[in-house]
């Protein structure tokens, strides 16, 4: 069995710090895998089965490192602090920190929704991707986080010129405030610039999203992505799974398969 998660805080700059939790393998590790969290939320909902496939993945000889990045979990800073930059930063400071434990050894970026968009930027060096559930794009990712504030206004009677006026809010320089988050103009600005696009030189890509249905197939825009990745060269494989879209839920589940998949597929 692989020893508990190291759990330790990691500095960072202007006296901050970031949270860290590092799951060993029991030996010589086959792989580094870095997970990069989703966005606001959705991080909350995803712990549970992020927690249970970085245990899966040391099991199975992985070295694992999760990080909260700034203004997340109990990471320094509040929400409304955090850029894109910063974040850009965060993931910089968890690469290094592998590097200087593990040089060498393969090195994969596992993201989870808008996570998959930080893991998809160049980082100047060889990767691979695991990613679960693609956002397509920063873009896509901040109109639906934007909706849930719409959402909220429209049933309590608002006017339909909301959304118009969060962006213009923000395009402003100023943050909004939406669902328990203060969402600032530098971070929003960042995550709609994002792309889920190939950078680099070509790896592998493992991708995977979950749905409910049996006969469930990619979307269109899924498709496009995936044709876009295997055009730059990357060796893409990707699977639909059995289970529930946990990082929106009104209560924690866990979608079982898609973990047993993950280990197979960095197998």
């Amino acid at each position: 069995m692989t020893p508990p998660a190291d759990v330790f805080f990691l500095p960072a700059d202007g006296g901050e710090q970031r949270l860290c939790l590092f799951h060993a393998p029991a030996g010589a590790p086959r792989s580094r895998v870095l997970y990069l969290h989703p966005f606001a939320e959705e991080m909350n909902k995803s712990r549970r089965m992020a927690a249970l496939a970085c245990r899966a993945l040391a099991d199975a000889g992985h070295a694992v490192l999760q990080i909260d990045l700034r203004g997340c979990g109990d990471s320094s800073a509040d929400f409304g602090d955090a850029t894109w930059a910063d974040w850009l930063a965060d993931v910089r400071l968890a690469l290094a920190w592998l590097d200087a434990r593990m040089p060498g050894t393969p090195l994969w970026l596992w993201g989870l929704r808008a996570g998959c968009l930080l893991a998809a930027a160049d980082w100047g060096r060889p990767v691979n991707h695991l990613f679960w559930q693609p956002m397509p794009s920063g873009k896509l990712a901040l109109q639906q986080f934007l909706r849930l504030k719409l959402a909220a206004e429209m049933a309590g009677g608002a006017s339909k010129g909301q959304m118009d006026a969060m962006k213009t809010e923000l395009g402003a320089g100023r943050a909004v405030d939406i669902a328990g988050y203060r969402l600032a103009a530098a971070l929003a600005s960042g995550l709609e610039a994002a792309r889920l696009a190939p950078t680099g030189a070509p790896g592998r890509v493992e991708w995977l999203e979950v749905s409910t249905r049996e006969d469930a197939a990619f979307s269109p825009v899924s498709e496009q992505a995936l044709k876009t990745w295997q055009d730059a060269g990357w060796a893409v494989r990707a699977q639909i799974v059995t289970g529930p879209g946990f990082w929106a839920t009104s209560e924690i589940e866990l979608a079982p398969a898609l973990i047993t998949r993950t280990v197979e597929a960095l197998a």
